[in-house]
Order: C-alpha cells, then sequence, then structure tokens
C-alpha cells in the first residue's frame, strides 16, 4: 500500500489487471455503439421528418397543379379562311353554314345551294351538295331545334322544306373520312295561296313539326304537321293551320320557337318581344315586353341549350339573356325576365349561335366581331379579332370547341376555342349566381341532371357551410362530455377504476367510421324519429338527475366515501340514467300529446316553421361525437395527468378545495394540452366522410337548423368522384374541394400551435 501511495503521490500507477482493462474496453465499446445508434435514430428520425413534410408539399402541390387549370382564361385562335366561290349571293335570312363534329367537313347552305368543303383547305367536295330540288325561290332559312344539321328552307310562295345534312364516318385503315350527305323532304305549305313569305321558325319533337311563317303583309301563321308514328294505324300527315294574332303597328323583326312547339316568340323593330303561348285548340295569349329602348330594334333573337334562357340581341349592339315568366306568377302579363347584360357591341348584332353542350354563345355583329359570352357566369370569354366584314351567318360547333363564321364577302372562316371550364369563375364558386329556373341569385350546388342541357350549379359555400355545421354539432356534444370525463378520471376518480375506464374510452376510437356511418344511417336515424319527444324530455330531466344524485351521495355518512374505490358512485348514477331514460321512453306518446300536442313534427312546422327530416344534424351530432370523444378525451386526460402531482399536493394542503385546485391550477396548467385536444378532435370532425356521407342525407342546404341535413366537402367529393370524368370541369372542382379542406385543416392547426405555445409560455411557472 506505501509503494502504490507513493506511485500515486508521484503520478505513476501500475497498469491495470486485464480483466479491468477488458471491461473499460467493452464501456468504451458500448458507449460507441449507443452513440452510433444515437445517431442513426436521429437521421432516421431527421429523414422520416422530411419525408412527411415533403409528402405533405407534394400533395399540396398536386392539388394545385389539378386546380389551377380551372381559372386560365378562355382563348380562340383563327384556324383557316376559305373563299366559297359557288354563291353569288350571302344573304343572312337565307343561309346556314355548319360542321361534322370533327370539323373536318363544312356546309355552306346559301339559298337552293349546297356546297360542302373539307377543312382547312377548303377543297370542294362535288360528289354531294349542288342546287336543291326546292321550289321557288328561298326567302328564309334556319335551323331546326339546337342540335345537329337539321336546315329549314322556305320559299317566298309559302314552302317550307326541310333538309337533312348527314355525315358519315368511314375508317381505311387507320384513316378516317367523313362522307357528307344531304337529303330534301317533301315541302309543306305554311301560308295560304297569294300570300309572300318573308321569314319563319321551325321546330320538330319526334313526329310533330311546328312551323311559324311571317307573311309580307304582317300576317302570322302557325302550322302544325302530325306524322304517323311507329306504332300508328294511319299512315296519314296531318296538317292544321291557323292564323295568329299580330298587335297592330308591330313589325316582327325575328321568330323562335322552343322545340315542343308551345312558345312562339318574336322580336319586333321597336325592340320589344312579342310572346304567343300556343296550346292546341286554345287561342293564342299574347304578352309583351321591352328589352332596350324605343326604336332599338332586335336582330338576332335564339334560345340557349334547354331553352330556358333567350338570348337577344339589338340594332344598338346590346347583348341580353331573358328568362320566361309563367302565366301563372306575379307579373303574368310580362313573358321574361331580364337576367344579364354582356359587353356590347360596336355594330349591329347580326347573329347568334348557341353551344349544344352548356351555356355558352356566340355573338356576331356587322363590323365582322365575334365575341363568346357564357349565360350562366355572366362574362364574356374570347373576343376574336375584328375582320370589319358583316356577318352573314355563324356558328358553334357541336362540341363547342370551335366556331364557323361567313361574312358577305363570301369568306368562310374557322376558329378554334380553348374553353374546357366555362361554368367555373371565382364569383361562381364563392358568390350568389342567377341560376335557369331562379328569380334571385342563389348559392347551390347541383353538379348533375338527367338531362344533358342541365346547367351545372358547381357553388362551393353550401358545402363549406355544411362542413362547419357538422363539426359545430359534433363538437358540442363532444367537447363537454370528453373534457368533463377527461378532468372526473384524472382528478377525482380512484386510480383503480381509472385504469379500467380510460383504455376502454380510448379502445372507442379504434370503431371504423363506415360501422358508425351504417349503424347511425339505418339503425340510430329511424330510432330517433320515433323517440325524439323522449329524447327531448331526457335532455331537460337527466342533467337534473344527475345532479340530484351527486348531492345526494355527498351527504350520505362517510362510511360510504371508501366505495367510490370500486366505482359504486359511478354505479349509482348508471342506474339513475339508465332509470330515467327508460321512464322517458316508456312515456314517449304520452310527452309527445302533452309537449307536442301528439304530433311532434306537426308542432315544428305550425310553431317553428321547421321540417324534420329523418337524417338530420342530431344523428350527425351523436354519430360523429361517438368518434371524436375517444380522442379529445385520452389527450385532455393525458394532459391533467400530466400537472405535476406536488403542484396538486401543495394546493391542496395551503387550504385550496379539490375545485378551486382543479379551476385555478391544474386546468390553466394543462390548457395547451386540453386545447391541443379540442383542435384535433376538430381537425377530426373536419375530415370526416362516412359517416356524413351515410347519416345526412348529402343534402347541400344552407340552413342552421338541426332538424335538416347538409353535405360536407369530403362526403361530396366520395360521392362526386366515382361520376366526374377525368380532366373535366367537375373533376377539377372536386380537386379544388380537396385543396380548400387541406388548406383549412392547415391554417386551423397552424392558429392552433401557435396558441398552445403563447399558453405554454404564458403558463409555464405552473
Amino acid at each position: 500500500m506505501d509503494i502504490r501511495h507513493s506511485l500515486l503521490a508521484s503520478g505513476l500507477e501500475a497498469s491495470p489487471a486485464p480483466a479491468e482493462w477488458a471491461k473499460r474496453t467493452n464501456r468504451t465499446a458500448h458507449r460507441r455503439l449507443r452513440h452510433a445508434a444515437d445517431r442513426s435514430a436521429g437521421v432516421v428520425v431527421w429523414i422520416g421528418g422530411m419525408a412527411t413534410i415533403l409528402s405533405i408539399m407534394g400533395i399540396f402541390l398536386y392539388l394545385v397543379w389539378e386546380v389551377v387549370p380551372l381559372f386560365r382564361s378562355a382563348s380562340g385562335d383563327l384556324v383557316a379562311t376559305v373563299q366559297v366561290n359557288e354563291v353569288e349571293d350571302f344573304l343572312s335570312n337565307t343561309t346556314v353554314i355548319g360542321s361534322d363534329e370533327y370539323q373536318e367537313v363544312a356546309f355552306v347552305l346559301a339559298g337552293n345551294h349546297l356546297q360542302f368543303l373539307r377543312m382547312p383547305q377548303g377543297t370542294p367536295v362535288p360528289e354531294v351538295g349542288g342546287t336543291l330540288e326546292i321550289p321557288g325561290t328561298v326567302q328564309s332559312s334556319v335551323l331546326i331545334g339546337q342540335k345537329g344539321n337539321q336546315l329549314s328552307v322556305a320559299t317566298q310562295e309559302g314552302f317550307v322544306v326541310p333538309v337533312a345534312i348527314q355525315f358519315r364516318p368511314v375508317f381505311e385503315g387507320n384513316s378516317r373520312t367523313i362522307v357528307p350527305n344531304s337529303q330534301v323532304r317533301e315541302p309543306i305549305r305554311v301560308i295560304p295561296d297569294g300570300e309572300e313569305l318573308v321569314r319563319h321558325a321551325h321546330t320538330q319533337q319526334d313526329e310533330r313539326q311546328v312551323i311559324a311563317a311571317l307573311t309580307r303583309s304582317g300576317g302570322l301563321w302557325l302550322t302544325l304537321v302530325e306524322e304517323p308514328g311507329e306504332f300508328s294505324f294511319s299512315e296519314e300527315v296531318t296538317v292544321t293551320q291557323r292564323q295568329l294574332v299580330v298587335p297592330e303597328k308591330t313589325t316582327i323583326t325575328h321568330l323562335v320557337l322552343d322545340s315542343f312547339g308551345k312558345r312562339l316568340v318574336a322580336g319586333t323593330d321597336q325592340g320589344d318581344l312579342l310572346e304567343w303561348s300556343l296550346r292546341d285548340g286554345v287561342e293564342a295569349k299574347i304578352r309583351r315586353v321591352a328589352v332596350g329602348e324605343s326604336g332599338d330594334a332586335v336582330t338576332a333573337l335564339t334560345y340557349l341549350l334547354g331553352e330556358r334562357t333567350l338570348v337577344v340581341g339589338t340594332q344598338a349592339g346590346q347583348v341580353m339573356t331573358w328568362v320566361p315568366m309563367s302565366e301563372g306568377s306575379e307579373s303574368s302579363q310580362i313573358p321574361f325576365r331580364k337576367v344579364a347584360t354582356f359587353q356590347a357591341h360596336n355594330g349591329v348584332v347580326q347573329a347568334i349561335s348557341p353551344s349544344q353542350r352548356d351555356k355558352g354563345f356566340l355573338t356576331a355583329d356587322s363590323q365582322g366581331q365575334v365575341i363568346l359570352h357564357h349565360a350562366t357566369t355572366g362574362q364574356t370569354m374570347v373576343e376574336f379579332d375584328r375582320i370589319s366584314v358583316e356577318t352573314t351567318a355563324l356558328r358553334f360547333a357541336s362540341k363547342a370547341n370551335g366556331a364557323a363564321w361567313l361574312g358577305t364577302d363570301g369568306r368562310l372562316r374557322t376558329f378554334s376555342i380553348d374553353n374546357p371550364y366555362p361554368e367555373v369563375t371565382f364569383r361562381s364558386l364563392f358568390f350568389p349566381i342567377i341560376y335557369e329556373g331562379y328569380k334571385d341569385p342563389a348559392l347551390m350546388w347541383q353538379s348533375s341532371s338527367g338531362s344533358d342541357e342541365f346547367e351545372p350549379k358547381l357553388g362551393l359555400i353550401p358545402l363549406i357551410f355544411g362542413t362547419l355545421k357538422g363539426t359545430i354539432y359534433a363538437m358540442i356534444l363532444a367537447v363537454p362530455l370528453a373534457v368533463m370525463g377527461a378532468v372526473y378520471t384524472a382528478m377525482f376518480m380512484h386510480p383503480h377504476l381509472r385504469a379500467i375506464v380510460k383504455p376502454g374510452i380510448e379502445i372507442m376510437a379504434a370503431l371504423p367510421s363506415v360501422v358508425l356511418g351504417f349503424l347511425a344511417g339505418l339503425w340510430f336515424a329511424p330510432l330517433l324519429e320515433e323517440i325524439f319527444p323522449a329524447v327531448v324530455a331526457g335532455i331537460i330531466i337527466l342533467p337534473v338527475v344527475i345532479g340530484f344524485v351527486c348531492l345526494l351521495w355527498q351527504v350520505l355518512p362517510r362510511s360510504f366515501a371508501g366505495l367510490d374505490k370500486y366505482g359504486v358512485d359511478l354505479l349509482v348514477i348508471m342506474v339513475a340514467v339508465v332509470v330515467t331514460v327508460g321512464m322517458c321512453l316508456g312515456l314517449n306518446s304520452s310527452i309527445e300529446s302533452v309537449i307536442f300536442g301528439g304530433n311532434y313534427k306537426q308542432w315544428l312546422t305550425d310553431h317553428l316553421g321547421l321540417v324534420y327530416d329523418q337524417r338530420n344534424a342530431i344523428v350527425i351530432s351523436f354519430a360523429m361525437g361517438f368518434a371524436v370523444i375517444p380522442i379529445i378525451f385520452s389527450i385532455a386526460e393525458d394532459s391533467i395527468s400530466n400537472v405535476p402531482r406536488h403542484l396538486v399536493a401543495g394546493s391542496l394542503a395551503l387550504g385550496a378545495t379539490p375545485w378551486q385546485t382543479l379551476t385555478r391550477l391544474v386546468l390553466v396548467s394543462a390548457s395547451p394540452g386540453i386545447f391541443s385536444a379540442l383542435m384535433i378532435g376538430f381537425g377530426r370532425a373536419v375530415g370526416e366522410t362516412m359517416i356524413v356521407l351515410m347519416a345526412t342525407g348529402n343534402t347541400p342546404i344552407m340552413d342552421w337548423s338541426v332538424f335538416n341535413g347538409f353535405r360536407t366537402l369530403s362526403a361530396n367529393i366520395a360521392v362526386e368522384m366515382p361520376e366526374a370524368p377525368h380532366g373535366g370541369t367537375l373533376y377539377r372542382v372536386l380537386f379544388l374541394s380537396g385543396l380548400i379542406l387541406f388548406a383549412f385543416t392547415f391554417c386551423i392547426n397552424t392558429v392552433a400551435e401557435f396558441i398552445r405555445q403563447r399558453l405554454r409560455q404564458k403558463y409555464s411557472q405552473f
């Protein structure tokens, strides 16, 4: 020992034993291995965190990528200019143009001469067309209906000749050739002998044709042609004529018929619209409305797709849309109501051509200006370069991706149009729009219908409203139950019982949303409809009963105080709740008779103006609240339990009551965690899909009533996406819905984290 001490004093020490060297080496190796493992774990965590951030950014960028094309401006370009040489005179009222759906073959009907041209070169097709066998001098030519290439040619002598233009694709190997053809049908006399026809309108529905003809003397004749149907026993064609009354001192400038021949509309040289309501065997009623200043003649008139909107062009260049007014309305003497005014032309509006796919339409004036508009959004989409030649004919391509324009110089010009999402603007998505059939602007969502003539209503505000409504009602139920349950479990419940209750509530989060939605929609919603009076009574009585039982438990002898560790207090409350609920259910009919006069649905309608729907917000508040409660409860309970016990013990030791300790210390210290729990539950409710999809009825209405349903953004995506064509308007609007959900949850979480950090800083002293 002396030697060792002397060695230590001199700074020298004997070499350690081999066993001690081995221990030191092992400790060093373990330390290095631990450091390496820590560094590796840090790298893995960093990679995982960065991958999560990049994934979220990737999702966000992909959503933006799909949404941006919605707001791209429409465009149009001149494709080809072709000289139509075989026709000498191009008069606007005797010329009709068109093309096949691929815009490969165009036709020009001028007078009785029909010419086909292969586009864009303009090569004539001599095999078909030429001079048609039409008796007399052509005075008026129009399209029959809004779709296809069925033409109607009228002569001065009073005959109308239907002409069918057909295009047939022929495939030879990998090439396709469009073969045109025309068919001239039997002429129909539409005015009496001795009269001279100047203008006409023609419509056809199945075997029924209606023709309105205007004579030089101002007479207006209506001809009804009924051909025998496929299952008719007679082959006789029935032709019926009658003269319509025209107001005195009225000069008609334009005529248009709806497809069923039930309404005839005429424009006048004084800027009025006349409407004849046509009924078989009933005298036609006349209504009049001024559409512009006096003397501003109506020069162009047509229906949009669906024939619910009338487009009017005037001599002063005004372009307007008008919708019909029903005869039974308050203003029964007014046939039309103005909806929108579009960008005016600098010249006379000479032609209007509606789209065959949407509510868009083209207008052209006397200075060769062609403009594309859209009726739903009320906007002018494209202005083509001015050609400085009067318009003879105008035609929108059948696929709405092009147009053809013919001027008085005999040049046929074709345009390409890139306008894939005409129904969508920022205003149409988020602000009220006047839709067809509605008097006032409305926020609506209705993406499809059983008819191709449907006007899509893609307002997102009802869906955003429904999302907030469902979330708020779910949180109203979930927040009090979850937070109060967490407070009781963490602060007042016996630890033995807490070890059972807490895992049991957390297991509730494992229930699939589809199961909850299934039970809510198919079991709970019909049950709630039957026992609604008992539910109302239970909501009023249960708090009173629970409060009374709790007070009664407090006044019991101290010998009962130790029973709480066995859950006797909870058992007593549960028994009281079950008995109260059972009594309410047993007295359901009596409660309905006493409170609601025997019929609660009728009572709600008569006294509150509310309609009870089976799948409503109450069902959602129970079902979605059931899904949110475990999340809020678990996080809030952990936050309360993590408050240092010595702080609680110190508060109690200083004389504070348990309730004072809870309200002034524990809840304040745990407030960041409780707030996080509420925000996470809120985000869970906002993004819920299956429960809302199956239990709300999916009605996109804006009403805070708890007795009707709603539609959320997430449920709408689930419903509509399978029916949305890839790359179409609905497809991209649904991606916009997803982007709004993404942005909404991101903003909520960001604000929530900011508030949570402030709470932590403020109450860190606890």
